[in-house]
């Protein structure tokens, strides 16, 4: 089985803002510009499921105009992790104590005083996952680098992430796409 994770295009949020749940937009064109790069490089009849935030809905939606045979749906746990009450701020905004105050209870903290803890995200995550190697059919996820990251750990039989330095770190480009293969 596979799985196709496609990441939203260049927001238009100021660089170095936090912004997981925060519905930022995209550029028209960027968005037409991934959805165009992406739309034939995925094979026919694949289920598309999209984070709901504008970002990835409306590049669900590029898409799926251009691949009319995909079956397109929102689906909420797609959505990034939320930050709380770092949302809409500048990540270099954030006292350093509170960001050391989640990464040392990395697991279990919660960013932003009230935000998504990442064991809450991970199991969320965690189970659409498993509900698309469920259903035995490849599939297109049209989402967020946190949600892919969760996914390569999940791919790796990691659940729970309670040390901060065991979350993947590598870039992911907006508009990027990644391949998860699952036997």
């Amino acid at each position: 089985m596979k799985l196709w994770l496609v990441r939203h295009a260049q927001t238009d949020a100021a660089p170095g803002l936090c912004y997981g749940r925060t519905d930022v937009g995209v550029p028209a064109e960027a968005t037409l510009a991934v959805a165009h790069a992406v739309a034939s490089r995925l094979p026919a009849d694949l289920a598309l499921a999209h984070s709901p935030l504008r970002r990835c809905a409306e590049l669900a939606q590029a898409i799926g105009r251009l691949r009319p045979d995909l079956a397109t749906r929102a689906d909420p746990r797609l959505a990034e992790m939320d930050f709380g009450a770092w949302e809409g701020r500048p990540w270099s905004s954030i006292e350093r104590a509170e960001f050391e105050a989640w990464t040392c209870n990395f697991a279990e903290g919660c960013p932003g005083g009230h935000g998504e803890s990442t064991a809450r995200f991970m199991q969320r995550i965690g189970t659409a996952f498993d509900d698309w190697r469920a259903s035995g059919q490849d599939a297109v996820w049209v989402t967020h680098a946190g949600v892919m990251r969760a996914v390569e750990l999940l791919h790796r039989g990691v659940r729970r992430v309670d040390d901060a330095a065991q979350w993947p770190s590598a870039p992911i480009d907006y508009g990027a796409c990644q391949l998860i293969e699952c036997r």
